[in-house]
């Protein structure tokens, strides 16, 4: 018999499942595909020997994420935490630099060196309260007050249209805006301003830091300990009805990585009308077009800091992405489009032949498109990087109608599993201090459709896992360190 079946291996599954078989109990993780993951899957998708991220490639929450640390995820697999944040390329061959030292980020933004410092410093002070505060449901009472004012002030003052106030040059909002782009939304707005003032003042304390060998190295730890402690994986193995998975494992509790949809269809028999109405009205969001390049050599930016960056921001300045953003959301293929791309060979060799290079790039589309945006991104990185064409060995692209096929989780291409709204954040997928837990007995939902939302952090996972633990099983929340 077994006491849990959890349903899906991406990050949230795998850390319901850790936690739940380090309470003891029996688990039973199912996963559709051939390989556990999700979205922090590693595969050589061009040529042999150059191993590309499928989805996630750079983890802002690995050293912050109170679940990762609990789990002590840095003690498991190598995190390799660059000097360099991220990059903004402008025009003229300028760049803007988020160092990890905040000090040294301020002195490179000349006369808006001060604003950036007032904006990021009391967060750098108050991490903690503001981690606490934007990694579960937000109906709750804060463990640091002081901290989400700071939070929630400057919030609002980069997502309102009064967002420029207090700078002199394009640089600094530039950079702002790139980071605020992570939660494809509209632009300005509190919901992108919040996910980017987070991502934000994550650059200047752990960092952004980049697995060494692949973001698999993240999914791979947690498979392994799960292993460790009596659980089960079972791949190629897709569930299609909760009733049914109950009744051929004896599971009490069934927790599901799964959208509001799919649990909608799945639990159709178990859930009341009124909560399935709730999951049906879930909104989903624009998507992603990703191509990933074998490169014969490092990517030549005109701005040589650039050239430390793992993480790059393209489309200019804030005003050039917030309009190229809000096309999208509009239904339209901008002309210059945001991109976001990763070169994570200028910290970890590992990913590609001594000498060569991996280049992750995705942009922002319509949902559903199936537009190709390659030669889009390839136009967009030529601009601040002659001659990046020509190292290219290979190329091979997912439009976002491939990005919601190869990920039932991404309907559209929306790799947020939901839009990034203020409505949506209070309302992921209901409104209640547990979200995680269903009117269903036993039945919960632990998916990037729940808070906290979208990252790799296993946040709603565990979360998940906890109120089952409570509800279900009447048990404390175990210890996950090594």
């Amino acid at each position: 018999m077994t006491d849990v079946a959890v349903v899906g291996a991406g990050p949230n599954g795998l850390a319901a499942a850790v936690t739940l078989a380090r309470a003891g109990l029996s688990v039973r993780l199912f996963e559709a595909a051939e390989s556990i993951g999700g979205g922090t899957r590693t595969a050589e998708l061009t040529l042999p020997g150059f191993r590309h991220d499928v989805c996630a490639a750079v983890h802002p929450m690995a050293l912050a994420s109170p679940f990762f640390k609990a789990f002590e995820l840095s003690r498991r697999i190598e995190l390799l935490v660059p000097e360099v944040s991220y990059g903004h390329p402008l025009d003229g061959g300028r760049a803007g630099i988020a160092y990890r030292d905040l000090e040294r980020t301020v002195e490179g933004l000349g006369a808006d060196g001060r604003a950036w410092q007032a904006l990021m410093k009391p967060l750098l002070r108050r991490l903690d309260g503001v981690v606490d505060f934007t990694q579960g449901s937000l109906l709750r009472l804060p463990k640091d007050p002081l901290a989400v004012l700071e939070y929630g002030l400057r919030t609002l003052a980069q997502g309102t249209p009064a967002w420029n106030m207090g700078f002199k040059e394009d640089v600094a909002p530039a950079m702002l805006t790139g980071v605020a782009a992570h939660a494809i939304g509209r632009l300005p707005s509190l919901s992108a301003s919040g996910a980017g003032m987070l991502l934000g003042v994550l650059a200047h304390a752990s960092g952004w830091p980049v697995p060494r060998g692949g973001s698999q190295a993240i999914a791979q730890a947690m498979a392994d300990d799960l292993l460790t402690h009596g659980g089960q994986i079972e791949v190629s193995h897709r569930v299609v009805s909760v009733a049914g998975l109950k009744n051929a494992t004896g599971a009490r509790a069934v927790i599901c990585d799964v959208t509001p949809r799919a649990l909608a269809t799945m639990a159709s028999d178990a859930l009341p009308t009124r909560y399935i109405r709730q999951l049906e009205s879930f909104k989903y969001g624009a998507g992603v077009c990703k191509v990933d390049f074998a490169l014969s050599g490092p990517v030549p930016w005109t701005a040589p800091e650039l050239r430390n960056a793992p993480t790059l921001h393209l489309g200019g300045t804030r005003r050039a992405i917030a309009f190229a953003e809000n096309e999208v959301l509009a239904g339209r293929h901008p002309e210059n489009p945001y991109v976001l791309a990763v070169q994570a060979g200028v910290i970890d060799d590992s990913r590609a032949p001594a000498g060569q290079h991996t280049f992750w790039a995705y942009t922002h589309v319509p949902a559903g498109s199936t537009r190709d945006c390659t030669e889009d991104i390839i136009r967009s990185v030529e601009k601040y990087a002659p001659g990046f064409k020509d190292l290219i060995l290979a190329s091979t692209t997912l439009t976002a109608q491939d990005v919601g096929n190869y990920n039932a989780n991404y309907i559209g291409g929306d790799i947020s599993s939901g839009a990034v709204t203020m409505a949506q954040l209070l309302k992921r997928p209901v409104i209640s201090p547990d979200p995680w837990r269903t009117p269903a007995e036993g039945l919960y939902l632990g998916s990037a459709s729940t808070p906290p939302g979208p990252a790799v952090h296993g946040m709603a996972g565990w979360l998940a896992a906890k109120s089952a633990l409570k509800n279900t099983f009447g048990l404390p929340a175990p210890d996950l360190g090594l």
